[in-house]
């Protein structure tokens, strides 16, 4: 009676291994989908891919301009801020061109180098912009990222999703997935041990 009890319980508790492994493995595949459908387009798209020096030729802060909202936004979306252009000298190639924050900075208005987010606040907005200008100032020089193929005769000075970037956006389905493939091999491996120790 004690033996089937025992019996019972471990295939109970096979069960749910096996259970969580396949899980495992599940989830992981739903975010490795996710990660291909979201962050890996953009990294791909991105030809901002050669680090360089920059530096500083001016940075100016005009007037307040409208963000432009994007395809399908509400008018809601557009708010005034102040327009900071950063010019600066690439030392790879010695031109002067314009330096946007990220890839997306460009896309959503190339006439500034800093697109805030969103905010009701427009005192922080103006303060934070001046501080940023007030940084470029103080290091003259940084890295920066350029097109190598010239599409883009502009820099950016941070990549939204950068390799290392994309490497731990990867990291933790593949441990994930490694972890659940493990429970389901060590699963097989206990029920392979019991019907092995039965027939014995």
């Amino acid at each position: 009676m004690l033996a089937k009890k025992l019996v019972t319980a471990q295939k109970r508790g096979e069960t749910r291994a096996l259970c969580l492994g396949l899980g495992m493995v599940a989830c992981s595949m739903m975010m490795y989908f996710f990660i291909g459908i979201t962050i890996v387009p953009f990294y791909t798209k991105s030809v901002w891919t050669t680090e360089s020096v920059c530096k500083l030729l001016k940075a100016n802060i005009k007037d307040k301009v409208l963000c432009p909202n994007s395809e399908g936004s509400e008018d809601e979306d557009i708010f005034p801020y102040p327009c900071l252009q950063v010019w600066v000298n690439l030392t790879a190639s010695g031109q002067e061109v314009m330096l946007y924050q990220t890839e997306d900075t460009l896309e959503r208005n190339p006439k500034c180098s800093y697109v805030p987010g969103k905010s009701e606040n427009s005192k922080e907005v103006k303060a934070r912009i001046e501080t940023i200008a007030s940084n470029f100032k103080k290091y003259q020089t940084f890295p920066c990222y350029y097109d190598p193929g010239g599409t883009q005769t502009n820099v950016i000075l941070s990549r939204l999703y950068p390799p290392k970037g994309l490497l731990f956006a990867f990291l933790w389905p593949t441990l994930m997935f490694t972890g659940g493939c493990l429970i389901i091999v060590l699963v097989k491996i206990s029920q392979y041990v019991s019907v092995l120790s039965a027939w014995q």
